[in-house]
Order: structure tokens, then sequence, then C-alpha cells
């Protein structure tokens, strides 16, 4: 097991996080809190009950801005400076692969998103957040698409962080570390329709279906009402390109700044 670290900035600034064991401290953290005591478990594990690999959803890559933070360059972590990259695309590497789990459950990962050791994400040093990449266990040949949105592993020879939700995919959580190579996903393996663009939540559902049927006629996307603990009306599944023009054309009065939300 290792130690890798999260850096925050910000929002985001807070703990650099580690994988199987323990995580060091983050810039901002290294000196208001230096022994890292937001964390109520020392050692890092597996949840308590162990996932299967078919009870973990698969993610879907797509294009995404930049976060607002997590992103700050350079940063320095034990003394020795790191570089964001500019650009992500092109980018391929073979290395050591570990894991993070329990310990950081919870928590906010660099770019200010709740890490969920359930859910696929992945860690890195110096690539932008988030960034989606394709890890393959080279091991078994077993291979995940997953989303950087975190920064580590601190360990020497070791070059991502996957949460335990990921390394249970690719098969090595019982092991802690394991051989992989890493892609960037870029162009057209990006190019996918996962994003919806929503225009109102109602507790009434004739309200949402009278907003619906009247957007329905203004525009050729598709247009739905999803229920949760409300009627959600949303445009989509749409690819990123489109949902920003959607929220623009639809940001007024009425409306406010719709939210666009990435399908899961």
């Amino acid at each position: 097991m290792h130690s890798s670290i999260k850096v925050f900035f910000v929002v985001t600034s807070g703990v650099l996080l580690v994988a199987c064991s323990s995580k060091f401290v983050s810039q901002d953290a290294m000196v208001n809190d230096p022994q890292a005591s937001r964390y109520s478990i020392a050692q890092d594990k597996a949840p308590d009950v162990a996932l299967a690999a078919h009870q973990i959803a698969d993610t879907t890559p797509r294009k995404e801005p930049l976060s607002k933070h997590g992103n700050k360059t350079p940063y320095t972590v034990n003394g020795k400076k790191y570089h964001i990259m500019a650009s992500a695309e092109g980018y391929r590497e073979e290395g050591i692969a570990s894991w993070y789990g329990a310990k950081f459950h919870g928590h906010h990962t660099s770019n200010g998103e709740t890490f969920d050791m359930n859910q696929m994400s992945a860690a890195h040093k110096t690539l932008p957040l988030p960034t989606w990449v394709k890890v393959t266990n080279l091991n078994n040949g077993k291979s995940i698409n997953v989303r950087v949105n975190d920064r580590g592993p601190f360990h020497d020879g070791r070059i991502i962080d996957l949460s335990y939700a990921a390394a249970v995919k690719l098969d090595y959580h019982d092991k802690g570390v394991a051989r992989v190579r890493v892609e960037v996903l870029a162009g057209e393996e990006l190019d996918t329709s996962s994003y919806y663009v929503q225009l109102g939540a109602f507790s009434n559902k004739d309200s949402a279906q009278s907003l619906k049927a009247r957007i329905s006629g203004e525009i050729t996307d598709k247009v739905g009402v999803y229920k949760d603990e409300y009627y959600r009306v949303r445009i989509g599944p749409v690819k990123y390109d489109r949902a920003v023009t959607l929220q623009r054309d639809f940001t007024g009065n009425e409306f406010g700044k719709p939210l666009i939300i990435a399908k899961r």
C-alpha cells in the first residue's frame, strides 16, 4: 500500500489524498493542519462490504471544461514542484497504479467534488482536471474508462491512483497495486451525447408536462420530464457543445441560467 496526495486550492484547497494507506496533507493544509486530523481513521482500507465488479457502474467519457479548482500550476508537495500539463492530448504512460478508499470517502477531491470510493474515479499528479483516461491492467488485459478529478499519487514509482471501485473493475483491489497503461481519451472518444440541460424542477407534474410540450415545439432536441423528488424538465441527452448553446439560448428571466447536467 502507498501514500498519495490530493491537492486542493481555494474550495478544493484541502487534502492531498492517498491509496490503500495514508495520505499527506494538501498545500494549504500542510500549513494549517500538518497532522491531517480531519480524517476519522488513520489507515486507508476497503469498504466493510466488498464490491463485486458487476455492481459498479461504468462511466461515459465526455467532453468537459476544466475545473475551476485543482489546476493551479505549479504546485509544491513535500518540497517537490509539479507543473500541470497545458494539454493532455497524446498522453500515454505505463507504470504502477494504486488505489484509495474508506479513509477519504466523503471528503473533497482536488477539484472540489466529493470522493466516493464506490464510484470510479482517479488521481494524477499533472493531468488537467478533469481528464478522461483509459486504464488497462497489463497483468490481465482488463480496461476501464475513468475520470481524473484528483491529485496524486505522491509515492515513488506510481503514476495513477484509482478509487477502490475502479481497482475492483481492473481486478487488483486485493493486491493493492498493478502495472497499468494510462491513455488519454480525446476527440471522437469523448464525442458522446452525455449531457442534459435542465430548464426547471416542479412539484406539480402538469406544470412540468406543460413546459415540456411548449419547449418541444420550439426545438428539435428531445425534451423529457424526469421524476425524483421533483418533476424535472430537461433537454437531451445532447453533446457538450450543444448543451452550452442551449444553456445560452434559454438563459433569461424565465429560466435564469439553466443547469448543464452530466448523464450518469
